[in-house]
Order: C-alpha cells, then structure tokens, then sequence
C-alpha cells in the first residue's frame, strides 16, 4: 500500500508525524513512517509487502553507565528480568512460547546508555505453501489485516507489556540472576571481555566507562542482601526511575499497512508511562583524567597473543553525522596499501595487522583507538612502532586535509547505501530503534550511519590534535609479560605505570618528526584504482527467479554453473572455485603445508587487495578436506581483475623466507589458541571428528609444525595446483559470456592437468549404530576454565529422505523454546544452552549443546531427563498447537531470500554436496504438510527417547580443569589457607592496604574457608583490628571480596558453598536400555563404524546443463 502524503503533523489521537519518507537505498521496497505518540514514545513503521518475517524492537536509552555504584550489573538484569512475565501476561515464559509457535525468537542487549529488546516471527498465521488459498500475491494483500489474523498483534501485545507492567516475578529473580552469573563466568576466561574491562578498570574512576558492567551474582544478589537491600524492590525501583516513554524508540516491521501499523502501536504503546526525563549525556567528565594519560599497560592474556593498543581520548562526533570527520583520520592511519604505517612495520616483520578508528563511548566521550597485532620481533620494538605510529600522524598534522579524498570515501559510501540489500527483520528494527536515539533528522535514519556529505578540514584538524603523546595510553598484550597487579573483576594479571620520561620525550619528537626525520616509506595513498565505474544493471520486470544455476561447461576439467542475478537487480557478483584435489588431507601435514600456503597467499596480496576491500570487492582462500576454494564477491565491474591477480599469485608465489616464518608462527599460535577457546566453540570440532574418516584436530598440526619448512610449502603448493577438477559457480549481475571467460581465466592461469572422477575422494561419514550410547571425555586445556561442556547428538542417518529429514525439521522446531526455558531458564545449568537439528556431511542428527559449571555426567542426566519428560509434552500436544508449529516451519522454509549472498550460499551448498538438490525448500513442504502427531510420536520414541534401544546417541564432554574438587585432592587445607592469604594480600595492595599473609592465614585457621561470607567476614575483622583499615577501605572489601573469591577460591582448590537449587530440577526417573560406552581408543571405534553411502545427484547433470560453443 501507497504511504499518505504529510498533510499534517498532528493527527487524532495525539501521534504527531515526524517523516513520511526515509532516504533510502535504490532497491528497498518498504515504506517508512516515524511518528511521536503522545506519550513522546517515538516509532519508526515498516511496511514490507514482501516480508515473511514481522519484527518489533524497543531502545530505551538507559543502560549500563546508569547502574549506581553499589549495584553493579543493574541495568543488565533489568533486561533479563523484563521478560519475566507482565501483569497482563503474568506466565513466565508466554512471551517466548507465542513467537516460537510462529517461527520466531527474541533477544537483547545492554549497552553503555541503551537497552534494546528485539524480535521476530512468521509475518502470516496462514501456510505460505503454493497449495494455501491465502497464499496471495502482494498485488491482492488486503489493505488491513486483522488483530487475530497477524502473530504481530500478538507479539506487539505481549511486547509492550514489559515497559507498561512487568511483575518482576519473584520466584524467577534468583535464577536469572543466575542467568545473569552464568553469562559473567562465560566470558572470564575471554581475552577480549578482559582486556576490555581492563580498559574500563584503569579509566578515570568519576567516569561510568570505569563501571563492572555485567554483573553478576555476588554484587546482584548476596552482596545487597547482606546489606539489607530487597533487590525485587532495587531493579524495580531502577526500572520505574530510569524506563520512560520519552526515552523510548520503537521500531515495528511487517506486512500490514502503515495506517495499520501506526493504529498498533497508539493502541499498544501509549500506556507506557512518560516521565519527561532528561537524555544521558556525560559531557563533563573526561574519559582519561591526567593520570590516566601517559601510561603503559602490560597484561598476560589467557591464549597466547601479541598485540598493541594506543588509545587517545577523543572529541564525541555524535553532532557530525553529515562528516564523520574521525572516517578520514582511520581511513589513513588504519590504511593497508603502500605508504602506510601498516606497509613500513610489516616488512620489518614487526605486524601482522593494523586497524585504527574512534569508538563513542556515551554522548559527549570517545577515543581513537589503534590496534597492531605484533610479531614476536614487533613486541621486541613495540617502542618503535609507537614512534613510526607518531610519524604517520606528524605527515598528516603538517598537510591540510585533502578533498579528494574524502570524495573518493564519500563515494564508496554512497556506492554502498545505494545498492544495500535487505538484511533479516529483527536485525532492521534493533538497528534503527537504536539509530533513533541519536540526533539524526528522522528522513535520515537509514543514511546517516552511512552517507558522507560534509568534508570538514576543521573536524579533521580537531580530531588530529588529540591524537598526540600528551593524550594517549598504550596497552602490549603478552604472555611474555612481568606482572604485579591483578584487575577485580576478570582477575587478569597485569602492570600499570606512568610511560618513562626518556620514552616520552621520543615520541613528543616523533610527533613533530618533519619530512625528513620521517621514514621515507611513509606517504599517503594514491588513488583507488578499485572503485566501481559500471553499477548498471540490465532489470527485467515481472520475471519469475529462477531455483536453480544451469551448467553452462561441463567438460573432464571443469564444470561451471551460472545463474544472472533475477531477483535482486543489484551491480554485484559471486565467483566461486571449488578446486578439487586428494592432496590436502592425507595427513595432518599435507593439511597444514595447504594452511600456510594460504597464508602466504593472502600476506603477499595484502597491500594489492586492500584497495578492493575498500571498493566493496573481496577476495578469500579456503583449504578443506575435498580440495582448495577460492571466492571472489563484490562489485561486478572489476573483480576479474582481483581474480586474476589472486590466480597469479596462487601459481607464482614467491615464499620468502622472514615472512614463511612469521606466518608460520601466527598460524602456530591460533591452532595452539583453539584449545584455549570457550568450551563451547571447541565442542563441535571433537563431534565431527568422531564420525569424520578424514578430519584433523588442532593439536595434530601443532604436532607437525616443527616439521614444515619454507622448502616444504614451495614444492608442495604446484602439487596442489598440478592436477585438479575445478568446479565454479558464476552468480550476479554477470552474463553467461562473463561466466565463460571467468572459467577460461582460471584453466588459462593454473594449466592444471584433469583430475578424472575415479580419483574424487568420496565424501563419506561414520554411521553411529542403532543401540549406540557413546561417551568421548576429554580435559580443557585451560587449567584456569571453570566451565564445562557438553555436546550431545542423536543421529537419524544417513542420507535419510525427505520424509525423516521433514521430521526433523519438525521436531527442532517444537522443542527449541521448551528446551530453553527448562534447561536454562528453570534449571539455570548455564548461560550457553541451545538445541536444534543438525546435518554434516551425509548425516544427519539432533544436538544439545551446554556450557556448565555443572559436570557433564550432570549435564547428561538432565538432558535426557527433559528427552523423557517432552514424550509427555508431545502426547499431550493440542491439535491447534501442533498445526501451529507446522505452519511456522512451512512458512520458515518458505522465506524469501534476503540479498544475492544468501542465494550464492545456498546455490553453493548444493554445488558442494555433489547432490545438486537445488529445489529442496520446495521438496520439504509437502513432506511437512504430511506430517500428524501420531508421524512424530513414533519418530520420537525411535530415535529420541532414552528407553529406545534404535536410537544412536554420540555425547562430547569436555571436562574443565579448574574445579575445586580435582585442585583440592592436591592440596593440603593448610596450604589452602596460606595461599588464600598470599593471594588476598596480593589483591589488597591494589586499594593501597599492608597485609601481614602469616598472621592473615592464622587467622582463617578458625573460618570455613569454603564459605565466601566466613572468609569475608574474618578478613573484615583482621583489616579492622589489625590493619587499621579505614571505612572506604572496608566498604571496597565488602563489595569486591564476592567477585575476588569467586574467582581465586577454585584455582586453590576450595570449594565454595553455594545456595541450593535442587527445587529447579524436577526428578524423572530414565530407564536406558543401551549400555554407555566410554571411548578410550578412538581410532578402534571408528574403525568398527560402517560408511555411508557417499552423496548421489538427485538428478543426471546433463538435465542442467544449457551448452553453448566455447569462447
């Protein structure tokens, strides 16, 4: 439907229109309203006619920077406690259960000074499938759909009850505190989250970026309890302060009307209560005070990375939108190409990669920040780096601005936001509601995050004179390095001091360095020859997309599939190569030489394709199992340029030696990292491996790194390159004689012999037997991970057709929402719990997936306990309920492609495959539609309950190092209590406080040191007679010796008490007729596995082939 032209800004009702139009991209067919209820909540309406997914989203603008001193962490559990149930819908999880019937999910975030809710579902309660009579075309839409025909009344409903009403419910309090707790212990052992609150800690302290922003359940809960505090009443008591309808933007996208859309949201919103309350601005208050300027940071990481940080405090552009002065200064000093800072430090094999640009923080604080990812000669010279850092910046104060560069980046930008493509709903309405918070004119919502229109030589020079040796810090990243203090909240090891005078005065005189002091190799860049000429696009109206590429070369050496862009008329493309070789995964080491040959590739064209980047045209290399991949995706006018150039340099590589062996030692350090990383991102690769005849861990490369030489890759790679079968798929605005060139361009450059089909490696998975019930156990590496983890897969087959894979689906689809809300909401067993179907390689199967503090044999029981229960939900299961969920999946499978990546990506898949079954969406369908309870009750009780003795169960349990319980069995209790004392006079001296650890430790020899509250209290009683601690420093104790505890007690092998949460777990009573199996010799149990059949086309590929004469 057309919008209504603005006649007027006032309207019935009190809505107020602040824009009937947004400027938008060429292709984007919605349509856009902003209006301002009376309420002064602001909304911003979506209608898409095309949608198959509705969406709302809600930004308050108050987050964490407002949590009060004594609460750390408030704003973050308001936002897990709002879902909580509402007065009008006081069941917890309604909300939840509603949008999971229609296809949907809903999530959040709490940001510095906002708090977006966010979600989405089905567009439509009606099947979209081709035999539905409601399945109309956008022409015949009606012009209003009714409240009990859209899910998005309803979502809207129940939405916008949690800033009308929510209830806070009380029995749910504890455990998403817990949730809360679980998502704080997740992140402990990650680097980033604790170089960040590092950041943050060692801030000015007056400044709320100082602030403990995630909270967790000492400072939430038995912190202020202790104190006296009713928490319900606290995070009420923040809510009613701080959420009011002025601060609120709201975003609503879907199929129905604007009219239809504005009528909603006056119906639905305008009870949220309006305060009038001031917006947050932190103008006055500097980010680095002067004692914060002028220092170096050292810090251990917990995976062993070499990195550098500057950080400046920086002028708050959030009034420059139109400029973006801060663009012009990143784009130059975060540059790659020759005459960069980037370019000089890497060829002195100091860096192995630079990015730079200013981060808001709040209205009215920002810094600009520059990261070098060092080698191990970079961290001998960061000093250097610094200096050269310096110079760049001195090059550019001594220049004016320079226009041309601007246009050229202004340019790009308007390249980009013209040609944008859709992305999913909710991404839309959570970006743009929080958008809305700035000071952009509402026409500008879309562009103003995008579109430069001012040069502004002031705002660059402004922006240049902070970026100088009086206002800046740095932080060296190491494991190399010597540390004395240790941060509160994540307990990183660190050092802070003031940067030496001597040093100090180097870098004043790098900062005034004049051209001939520079280094000669520093200069600006020329002119970016990458920049797309040709963006027309040949659109053809009332065309009907085509569901699959044709083959247009089909010869013993290559294939190549083509499809010209029919659906989103945009002057982009896709290549894909798929380069077929046996080569690269006979051994570990064969695999590993293909990984640093790509390695080498990618640091020898860096300075060549960072121009391209720029442009919006990239490139990547991939080696796998199956062979070599290489993608080329962008702007279509040049990117033959770009594949040629990588093709070249694939067959002409020139390994030199300084650079094989810094990229030999990158590579080593992330393969050692994996096994660093949070469990649950390690989980997956030990399930493939179980049933993957050819698949290589992390540690077997690290095993084989010793072993490659510079020699080794240069006479490996035109191995690789030697004799291959290249498949290629051609898609985007290119024609069929493009495609063709493309091919010849490939077999032209590399000449590779044919690889013949009898030499194709069969892709082929280990079937798990019916009656399986394996175990595979395995320790975290890290000894300082408190989390374990658990993956645990019911395989269904292999190859299954398409009636069990409908099935599946089905299945995944019903219990996604129960599975959540029992395991992680109710039962609190950790903040990562997910499920869902699954299909790798020619199996396919069923996870759970669970990080825990809780053991993994836990873990399991509880699993299959829910498996056990949910036979019972299933039985019970309403007509109405089931014929919902069905419909959902329909009209899931049925969604529209959003944009030309997302229909490569699918094309690709079924390219790969080797099955060709590029009409699957429309093959699953039918089989869905099929379906009756009664289907999904046997198929239940054959493949998931524990008591069936056909189903094939494969658990991963990785098992963390740092529980107390194994620590302790090493540890005398009484060197427990010295080196609790030890450790707490370490922590202690940070608050300025002398503590004797002897008499420290004499004095727990009467406290139960495995209950955080004795441990604090005999430590609060031996600073107040003892140490003659002052009030500020006893009240600092109380509030971080939780947090402390929490983090020191297990790595001295104590366990703490905690509180009891056996009312959560409701006990079932499993009987499992198959007997558990621990695999000890991995390498038997696969071999006593049978194959699967390896992937058959669904049809002969002569039936897509469309053959022309070749060019």
């Amino acid at each position: 439907m057309a919008e209504l032209p603005l006649r007027s800004q006032i309207h019935s009702g009190g809505v107020t229109r602040l824009a009937d139009h947004l400027e938008k991209p060429l292709l984007d067919t919605r349509s856009y309203r902003v209006v301002k209820l009376s309420n002064e909540l602001e909304a911003l309406l979506i209608h898409d006619p095309e949608t198959d997914k509705a969406s709302g989203a809600m930004d308050v603008n108050v987050g964490a920077f407002s949590d009060s001193d004594d609460l750390p962490g408030m704003a973050h559990a308001v936002e897990h406690l709002l879902f909580m149930g509402t007065e009008k819908y006081p069941v917890e999880n309604e909300y939840n259960q509603y949008l999971n019937k229609y296809g949907g999910s809903s999530n959040a975030y709490t940001a510095a000074c906002s708090t977006n809710y966010y979600f989405e579902l089905s567009a439509s309660a009606e099947s979209k499938s081709a035999g539905n009579s409601l399945n109309a075309s956008k022409e015949s839409l009606p012009l209003s759909i009714s409240k009990g025909q859209s899910p998005l009344y309803g979502a809207l409903d129940r939405f916008a009850q949690f800033f009308v009403k929510p209830l806070f419910l009380e029995d749910t309090l504890d455990r998403e505190l817990r949730a809360v707790d679980s998502e704080n212990k997740k992140n402990l052992q990650s680097d980033p989250w604790r170089e960040m609150q590092l950041h943050k800690s060692l801030c000015n302290k007056a400044h709320p970026f100082n602030k403990f922003s995630t909270g967790n359940y000492e400072v939430l809960h038995d912190d202020p309890i202790a104190r006296g505090v009713k928490i319900r009443d606290a995070f009420i008591g923040f809510y009613e302060e701080h959420y009011s309808a002025n601060r609120m933007k709201l975003a609503i996208l879907g199929k129905e009307s604007l009219d239809q859309l504005q009528e909603w949201a006056v119906e639905l919103f305008s009870d949220v209560p309006n305060q009038s309350l001031k917006k947050l601005r932190w103008d006055d208050i500097p980010l680095y005070g002067d004692e914060q300027v002028g220092t170096q940071t050292f810090f251990k990481p917990v995976m062993d990375k070499r990195k550098m940080e500057l950080f400046f405090s920086y002028p708050d552009e959030t009034e420059q939108y139109d400029s973006m002065p801060s663009r012009y200064l990143s784009h130059l000093i975060g540059h790659e190409g020759p005459g960069s800072i980037l370019a000089l430090i890497k060829a002195k094999g100091w860096c192995n990669g630079l990015s730079a640009g200013a981060h808001e923080v709040c209205p009215g604080a920002s810094y600009f920040g520059i990261g070098v990812q060092l080698t191990e000669d970079g961290l001998k010279n960061y000093k250097e780096i610094i200096k050269i850092v310096f110079n760049y910046i001195a090059m550019l104060k001594e220049q004016q601005p320079h226009r041309w560069i601007f246009e050229e980046m202004s340019k790009l930008q308007e390249v980009d936001f013209k040609f944008r493509e859709k992305i999913p709903a909710s991404r839309t309405t959570s970006m743009f509601s929080q958008v809305m918070q700035k000071p952009v004119p509402r026409e500008q919502i879309m562009s103003s995050q995008s579109l430069l229109r001012t040069f502004d030589p002031a705002g660059i020079k402004r922006g240049l004179k902070h970026l100088d040796p009086d206002n800046f810090r740095f932080f060296v990243v190491s494991k190399d390095q010597e540390t004395d203090s240790k941060e509160k909240w994540y307990g990183t090891d660190y050092k802070y001091e003031k940067i030496p005078a001597d040093f100090m005065q180097e870098l004043k005189r790098a900062a005034e360095a004049s051209a001939s002091e520079r280094p000669a190799e520093l200069f600006l860049p020329g002119k970016n020859e990458f920049v797309p000429q040709r963006l027309d696009v040949e659109k053809k109206e009332d065309v009907e997309p085509t569901l699959a590429p044709v083959l247009i070369r089909n010869t013993n050496s290559v294939r190549t599939w083509f499809k010209k862009d029919d659906r989103f008329w945009v002057p982009r493309a896709n290549i894909n190569v798929h380069m077929r070789t046996p080569l690269l995964s006979v051994t570990p080491l064969t695999s590993l030489t293909a990984h640093l040959y790509k390695e080498l590739v990618e640091d020898a064209l860096n300075e060549y394709a960072y121009d391209a980047e720029l442009a919006g045209l990239e490139y990547s290399l991939s080696p796998h199992s199956q062979g070599f991949d290489v993608s080329i995706s962008g702007y279509n006018d040049k990117m033959h340029v770009l594949l040629e150039k990588v093709l070249v340099t694939m067959r002409d590589l020139e390994v030199k030696p300084e650079r094989f062996e810094v990229v030999k030692e990158r590579l080593g350090r992330g393969f050692k990292n994996i096994q660093y990383a949070d469990p649950y991102r390690q989980v997956s690769t030990f399930s493939r491996w179980l049933i993957s005849e050819k698949t290589w861990l992390s540690e077997q490369y690290v095993d084989e790194l010793d072993n490659v030489t510079a020699e080794d890759v240069k006479a490996f790679y035109p191995q690789i390159l030697r004799q291959l079968f290249v498949e290629i798929l051609v898609h985007g605005n290119l024609y069929k004689e493009d495609a063709l060139r493309i091919t010849d361009l490939v077999l032209n450059t590399l000449k590779p012999v044919p690889l013949p089909p009898s030499q194709w490696q069969t892709k082929r998975m280990l079937v798990p037997r019916w009656g399986t019930d394996a175990v595979y156990q395995r320790n975290l590496i890290n000894p300082e991970q408190v989390n374990h983890c658990i993956d645990y897969h019911l395989f269904i087959g292999a190859n299954i057709d398409y009636t069990m894979r409908a099935k599946l689906l089905l299945l995944a689809q019903m219990t996604s929402e129960p599975v959540f809300d029992q395991l992680r909401s109710k039962e609190q067993l950790g903040y990562v719990v997910s499920s869902g179907g699954v299909f790798q390689g020619t199996l396919a199967g069923f996870r759970f997936l669970i990080q825990s503090e809780r053991d993994c044999d836990y873990l399991e029981s509880r699993i299959e306990a829910w498996l056990v229960e949910y036979a019972k939900t299933l039985q019970e299961m309403s007509h109405d309920d089931f014929e919902a969920h069905r419909v959902g999946l329909v009209n899931r499978r049925l969604e529209t492609l959003k944009n030309l990546n997302q229909e490569t990506g699918r094309f690709w898949l079924h390219v790969t495959s080797e099955v060709y079954d590029f009409e699957l969406v429309s093959k699953d369908v039918p089989e869905i539609e099929a379906l009756t309870k009664e289907d999904m009750l046997e198929f239940y009780h054959t493949y998931f309950h524990p008591s069936s003795t056909t189903r094939a169960k494969v658990a991963v349990h990785l098992i963390a190092q740092a529980s107390a319980e194994d620590v302790a069995k090493d540890v005398d209790p009484k060197e427990q209590r010295t080196k609790l004392a030890t450790t707490l006079a370490q922590v202690l001296q940070q608050i300025g406080m002398t503590v004797d650890p002897t008499t420290l430790a004499d004095k727990f020899e009467k406290a139960d040191i495995t209950d955080p509250a004795s441990i604090t209290a005999t430590l609060k009683t031996y600073l107040e007679s003892d140490a003659l601690a002052s009030e500020e420093q006893l009240a600092t104790l109380t509030q971080q010796a939780p947090i402390v505890l929490a983090q020191i007690l297990p790595q001295l092998g104590i366990k703490a008490k905690g509180p009891d949460t056996a009312k959560e777990v409701k006990e079932v009573k499993v009987e499992k007729k198959n007997q558990t199996v621990y695999l000890e010799d991995v390498k038997a149990w696969k071999a006593s596995l049978p194959l699967s059949a390896g992937p058959k086309a669904v049809k002969e590929l002569s039936a897509f082939e469309e053959l022309d004469a070749k060019l």
